[in-house]
């Protein structure tokens, strides 16, 4: 185990925070099942400029969330059947955040709240103990060696206008 990542950690710039989490671990606390997955692929999406963001559509009942403290789960669902599982960042009303895309144990968003058990009910909340999901730093092993990390543009956002759908603001973790 280790230590639990704290909301300074979330308070920076979203691209930063982005890149950041490759290489950390997801924890997901379900019951008495602890479950453990390093981050391998983030997409970042910063801010009401963004207009790949949803916040770029103005304050909804939707992104609430992402007006939130930075450390704020951000879960949203979309397609009519899949959730999404984001974490805040930067400062407060500035509404960004970090899609989690995939662990060394799942690939893909989708996948991967269905696999940790990730739906509306963490929506809003913080991360950490009491809502049951939190991030810690990897294990020595993972820290001491060089991150191999790319970045391509992010999936899924080809409406966005004015460039915003190629900006290389996905993240990837290679092996």
């Amino acid at each position: 185990m280790g230590k639990t990542l704290k909301p300074e950690f979330f308070e920076r710039k979203t691209l930063v925070v982005a890149r950041g989490l490759l290489g950390k671990v997801l924890v997901r606390k379900n019951g008495k099942k602890i479950i453990r997955q390093v981050i391998t692929e983030t997409e970042a999406y910063v801010g009401p400029h963004d207009l790949a963001c949803h916040s770029s559509r103005g304050r909804t009942a939707r992104c609430e969330p992402m007006f939130d403290e930075a450390g704020t789960i951000y879960v949203y669902f979309t397609y009519g059947m899949h959730w999404m599982l984001n974490i805040v960042t930067e400062e407060k009303d500035f509404p960004a955040a970090v899609l989690i895309r995939g662990t060394d144990q799942v690939s893909g968003p989708a996948r991967l709240t269905k696999a940790l058990n990730i739906d509306k009910k963490l929506n809003g909340q913080k991360l950490g103990k009491k809502s049951g999901l939190w991030i810690e730093q990897a294990s020595e092993a993972i820290e001491a060696r060089k991150l191999r990390i790319i970045r391509t543009p992010r999936i899924g956002v080809a409406y966005a206008k004015e460039g915003w759908a190629n900006k290389p603001y996905r993240f990837i973790l290679k092996p």
